[in-house]
């Protein structure tokens, strides 16, 4: 795909006026930053259900337009590799066989090596034939663009969605007390059983602060538990 051919829109973050180019141009604009390219609206009656989330990677919120989207923006602000977190990021426009075609990504996501990574979201059994085609060719953008990739998202795995929603709740950083936290570093060293440390009233808060910044690790592809194994990062992949 000739990327000169294909346009891409974008709203100033700082204006607020949108901003156009072509694709092959914009290898440098930081997306992770910009305001949504289109209004989020609400009416009363309407079946989406739609919002913003407060992403502690940006300290900024993220909006989304389904549960979906919403449980998306969640596990991106979990993923360790994301630095940067933007919602409704761009548009692109290129000529398709019979019509200009437009499309509109759901998330721009800033990845710690400098890469970008472009999400839509979609139920697995709502991609439809033109869904399809315009998911291709932005994945094809994202290929020629070389710094970006491209991933189409479906249902996240029920388990893991609820572990990581449950500790969501332990996001913001007013969760770590600085003693504590080191003291849990330092305790699980040695992976072992989640309640096997502290006052569960004083400590967990921050002990699941940490397990959702990345700093203690557990499988989130079993529910979490009592029962639960807590490793350190450096130590414990599971």
């Amino acid at each position: 795909m000739d990327l000169g051919l294909v346009d891409i829109e974008w709203a100033d973050g700082e204006g607020g006026g949108l901003r156009k180019s072509v694709l092959e141009a914009v290898s440098r604009v930081r997306f992770e930053s910009m305001l949504p390219v289109r209004r989020f609206t609400s009416y009363r009656g309407q079946r989406h259900f739609m919002g913003w989330y407060w992403a502690a990677t940006t300290e900024s919120l993220v909006g989304f337009e389904s549960r979906l989207e919403r449980d998306r923006a969640m596990l991106l602000d979990h993923d360790r590799r994301v630095v940067g977190l933007a919602s409704q990021p761009f548009r692109v426009t290129w000529h398709g066989e019979k019509r200009r075609i437009s499309h509109t990504p759901d998330y721009f996501a800033r990845l710690k090596d400098g890469s970008g990574l472009v999400v839509d979201v979609r139920p697995a059994d709502r991609v439809g034939p033109e869904d399809g085609v315009k998911f291709s060719a932005t994945e094809a953008m994202c290929q020629e663009m070389g710094c970006w990739s491209f991933a189409l998202v479906h249902e996240p795995d029920p388990v893991e969605m609820a572990n990581v929603r449950w500790l969501a709740g332990y996001r913001h950083p007013r969760k770590r007390v600085g003693d504590v936290a080191k003291q849990l570093v330092d305790a699980f060293d040695d992976p072992q059983l989640l309640m096997a440390v502290g006052d569960p009233l004083s400590v967990l808060p921050t002990l699941y602060h940490l397990l959702w910044c990345g700093d203690l690790r557990l499988d989130l592809a079993v529910p979490l538990g009592d029962g639960s194994m807590v490793g350190c990062a450096a130590v414990s992949h599971g």
